[in-house]
């Protein structure tokens, strides 16, 4: 029989909620990101350390302004170059994988977790957790919404207050709610 992580790597349904192994695993991220929260932003070696040992994969280089909030951080990489503004949440029941050089502005949230339309499955705690992409050299502007499956593309940038449902191809503008293609670049 599949744990609740199994299943949940898997993207099937998968209880969040009740099951005791996640409750501890988001236990010990929010720890980690409660920590790095309250470091003084000069603390820049012992933040880059915190994050290193909390995210699952990073680059050489990269930067996330405070405060910032994952649910079990070990499903997020990070490529080289990488920055995130002040407010980022990932809420990571699902891979968040970011390529290089990709700049992402205040106040965006990539979220891989949905719950069932079925009201009984929904009510059980039910969710389930869909990897999001994100290539190299994109730039998120502020306020977007990275909703659970979506891949965005290479050189791509999203604009400000954008929803993103579906995925989104590579060199291109794309902005909205829904997020729609508006011009290739």
């Amino acid at each position: 029989m599949k744990t609740e992580k199994e299943k949940a790597q898997a993207g099937a349904l998968y209880d969040a909620n009740f099951d005791v192994a996640l409750i501890q695993e988001r236990d010990v991220a929010k720890m980690q990101c409660y920590t790095y929260n309250q470091l003084p932003p000069a603390a820049k070696a012992e933040r880059e350390t915190l994050l290193r040992e909390l995210l699952g994969k990073t680059g050489q280089t990269f930067l996330i302004e405070q405060p910032f909030y994952c649910d079990y951080g070990y499903n997020i990489e990070i490529g080289e170059n990488f920055y995130a503004n002040v407010n980022c949440v990932i809420l990571d029941g699902a891979k968040v994988t970011f390529g290089d050089n990709v700049f992402i502005a205040p106040n965006c949230g990539f979220y891989t977790a949905g719950h069932p339309l079925d009201v009984p499955q929904r009510n059980k705690g039910l969710e389930y957790a869909y990897p999001i992409r994100v290539g190299n050299n994109v730039w998120i502007g502020a306020g977007v919404t990275v909703l659970p499956g979506v891949t965005i593309g290479d050189n791509t940038v999203i604009g400000a207050g954008s929803v993103v449902t579906k995925n989104i191809p590579a060199n291109v503008v794309a902005v909205g709610n829904p997020c729609r293609v508006m011009k290739s670049i």
